[in-house]
Protein backbone atom coordinates (compact mmCIF):
# COMPACT_ATOMS: atom_id res chain seq x y z
CA UNK A 1 0.00 0.00 0.00
CA UNK A 2 2.48 2.71 0.93
CA UNK A 3 4.61 1.96 -2.51
CA UNK A 4 0.90 3.48 -3.94
CA UNK A 5 0.12 5.58 -1.35
CA UNK A 6 2.81 7.95 -1.32
CA UNK A 7 3.51 10.98 0.94
CA UNK A 8 3.80 14.03 -1.55
CA UNK A 9 0.84 15.43 -3.52
CA UNK A 10 -0.32 14.65 -6.40
CA UNK A 11 -2.89 15.78 -9.19
CA UNK A 12 -5.72 13.72 -9.67
CA UNK A 13 -7.03 13.09 -12.92
CA UNK A 14 -10.52 13.78 -14.38
CA UNK A 15 -12.03 11.08 -12.95
CA UNK A 16 -10.76 11.56 -9.48
CA UNK A 17 -11.18 15.06 -9.50
CA UNK A 18 -14.77 14.65 -9.89
CA UNK A 19 -15.46 11.76 -7.07
CA UNK A 20 -13.63 14.38 -4.84
CA UNK A 21 -14.98 17.51 -5.96
CA UNK A 22 -18.67 15.99 -4.88
CA UNK A 23 -17.49 15.64 -0.98
CA UNK A 24 -18.02 18.81 -0.62
CA UNK A 25 -21.89 19.40 -1.14
CA UNK A 26 -22.58 16.02 0.71
CA UNK A 27 -20.30 16.69 3.43
CA UNK A 28 -22.60 20.40 3.49
CA UNK A 29 -25.96 18.02 3.60
CA UNK A 30 -24.08 16.06 6.26
CA UNK A 31 -23.27 18.88 8.45
CA UNK A 32 -26.80 20.44 8.55
CA UNK A 33 -28.01 16.78 9.42
CA UNK A 34 -26.07 16.93 11.95
CA UNK A 35 -27.15 20.31 13.16
CA UNK A 36 -30.65 18.65 13.34
CA UNK A 37 -30.02 15.64 15.42
CA UNK A 38 -28.02 17.65 17.44
CA UNK A 39 -31.49 20.00 18.05
CA UNK A 40 -33.25 16.40 18.35
CA UNK A 41 -31.31 15.75 21.20
CA UNK A 42 -31.68 18.98 22.85
CA UNK A 43 -35.57 20.02 22.43
CA UNK A 44 -38.44 17.92 24.04
CA UNK A 45 -40.84 19.45 21.23
CA UNK A 46 -39.30 17.45 18.16
CA UNK A 47 -41.93 16.60 15.94
CA UNK A 48 -41.31 19.43 13.61
CA UNK A 49 -37.48 18.84 13.37
CA UNK A 50 -37.54 15.36 13.33
CA UNK A 51 -40.16 15.40 9.97
CA UNK A 52 -37.51 18.09 8.65
CA UNK A 53 -34.50 15.43 9.13
CA UNK A 54 -36.76 12.53 7.54
CA UNK A 55 -36.83 14.94 4.26
CA UNK A 56 -33.30 16.01 4.51
CA UNK A 57 -32.16 12.24 5.06
CA UNK A 58 -33.93 11.25 1.84
CA UNK A 59 -32.77 14.45 -0.04
CA UNK A 60 -29.03 12.95 1.09
CA UNK A 61 -29.48 9.51 0.32
CA UNK A 62 -30.88 10.69 -3.37
CA UNK A 63 -27.30 12.71 -4.01
CA UNK A 64 -25.18 9.78 -1.87
CA UNK A 65 -26.35 6.72 -3.78
CA UNK A 66 -24.48 8.14 -7.47
CA UNK A 67 -21.82 9.29 -5.93
CA UNK A 68 -21.43 5.62 -4.21
CA UNK A 69 -22.09 3.86 -7.48
CA UNK A 70 -19.17 5.33 -9.38
CA UNK A 71 -17.12 4.29 -6.72
CA UNK A 72 -18.15 0.70 -5.70
CA UNK A 73 -18.82 -0.09 -9.20
CA UNK A 74 -16.22 1.77 -10.78
CA UNK A 75 -13.35 2.96 -8.84
CA UNK A 76 -13.41 -0.08 -6.64
CA UNK A 77 -13.13 -2.54 -9.05
CA UNK A 78 -10.78 -1.05 -11.05
CA UNK A 79 -8.35 -0.27 -8.15
CA UNK A 80 -8.73 -3.66 -6.94
CA UNK A 81 -7.26 -5.34 -9.52
CA UNK A 82 -3.73 -3.92 -7.87
CA UNK A 83 -4.51 -4.62 -4.33
CA UNK A 84 -7.65 -6.53 -4.44
CA UNK A 85 -10.43 -6.49 -2.50
CA UNK A 86 -10.95 -8.40 -0.24
CA UNK A 87 -8.66 -6.98 2.31
CA UNK A 88 -7.03 -3.80 2.47
CA UNK A 89 -8.19 -0.06 1.29
CA UNK A 90 -10.91 -1.34 -0.91
CA UNK A 91 -12.23 -3.87 1.81
CA UNK A 92 -12.35 -0.97 4.33
CA UNK A 93 -13.76 1.43 2.07
CA UNK A 94 -16.89 -0.48 0.98
CA UNK A 95 -17.13 -2.27 4.75
CA UNK A 96 -18.03 1.82 5.30
CA UNK A 97 -20.04 2.89 2.66
CA UNK A 98 -22.02 -0.96 3.72
CA UNK A 99 -21.76 0.75 7.57
CA UNK A 100 -23.06 4.46 6.87
CA UNK A 101 -25.78 3.35 4.36
CA UNK A 102 -27.31 0.60 6.91
CA UNK A 103 -27.58 3.50 9.43
CA UNK A 104 -29.14 5.73 7.11
CA UNK A 105 -31.50 2.74 5.71
CA UNK A 106 -32.58 1.46 8.87
CA UNK A 107 -33.48 5.20 10.01
CA UNK A 108 -35.34 5.50 6.92
CA UNK A 109 -37.38 2.39 7.60
CA UNK A 110 -38.45 3.13 11.03
CA UNK A 111 -38.95 7.08 11.20
CA UNK A 112 -42.36 6.61 9.93
CA UNK A 113 -43.34 4.67 12.56
CA UNK A 114 -41.59 5.99 15.68
CA UNK A 115 -43.86 7.64 18.23
CA UNK A 116 -42.19 8.75 21.14
CA UNK A 117 -39.77 11.56 21.31
CA UNK A 118 -37.30 9.05 23.32
CA UNK A 119 -37.62 6.76 20.05
CA UNK A 120 -36.86 10.08 17.69
CA UNK A 121 -33.75 10.58 19.63
CA UNK A 122 -32.73 7.00 19.37
CA UNK A 123 -33.53 7.29 15.46
CA UNK A 124 -31.01 10.50 14.66
CA UNK A 125 -28.51 8.81 16.09
CA UNK A 126 -28.45 6.02 13.60
CA UNK A 127 -28.17 9.72 10.89
CA UNK A 128 -25.60 11.46 13.52
CA UNK A 129 -23.66 7.74 13.31
CA UNK A 130 -23.41 8.09 9.77
CA UNK A 131 -22.19 11.47 9.90
CA UNK A 132 -19.23 10.43 11.74
CA UNK A 133 -18.37 7.17 9.36
CA UNK A 134 -18.92 9.29 6.09
CA UNK A 135 -16.92 12.50 7.38
CA UNK A 136 -13.86 10.24 8.29
CA UNK A 137 -14.43 8.28 4.72
CA UNK A 138 -14.40 11.20 2.67
CA UNK A 139 -11.31 12.21 4.49
CA UNK A 140 -9.75 9.17 3.88
CA UNK A 141 -10.56 8.64 0.22
CA UNK A 142 -9.78 12.43 -0.40
CA UNK A 143 -5.68 12.26 1.05
CA UNK A 144 -5.11 8.29 0.56
CA UNK A 145 -7.19 6.29 -1.91
CA UNK A 146 -7.54 8.90 -4.20
CA UNK A 147 -3.74 9.87 -4.55
CA UNK A 148 -3.29 5.90 -4.53
CA UNK A 149 -5.51 5.17 -7.19
CA UNK A 150 -4.12 8.46 -9.66
CA UNK A 151 -0.57 6.80 -9.05
CA UNK A 152 -2.00 2.97 -9.52
CA UNK A 153 -3.82 3.71 -12.79
CA UNK A 154 -2.73 4.20 -16.06
CA UNK A 155 -3.49 6.73 -18.00
CA UNK A 156 -5.82 5.01 -20.27
CA UNK A 157 -7.81 3.54 -17.13
CA UNK A 158 -7.88 6.97 -15.93
CA UNK A 159 -9.57 7.74 -19.18
CA UNK A 160 -12.41 4.72 -18.38
CA UNK A 161 -12.65 5.82 -15.06
CA UNK A 162 -13.68 9.26 -16.22
CA UNK A 163 -16.16 7.91 -18.75
CA UNK A 164 -17.54 5.67 -17.10
CA UNK A 165 -18.57 7.47 -13.46
CA UNK A 166 -19.95 10.05 -16.39
CA UNK A 167 -22.73 7.41 -17.32
CA UNK A 168 -24.22 7.04 -14.03
CA UNK A 169 -26.22 9.81 -12.79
Amino acid sequence: MSSFGGTSPVELSKGLRQLKSEHPPLLAQLEGLFNLTKQIQEDSGIENIFEELIIKVHEFKAALDPHSEREEGVLFPMMGVYIGTTSGPIAVMEYEHDQAKAKIHEFLEKAGSSKTDLEKKNLSDLVKNAYFILTEHFAKEENVLFPMAERMLSEDEKEELSCRIQEIN
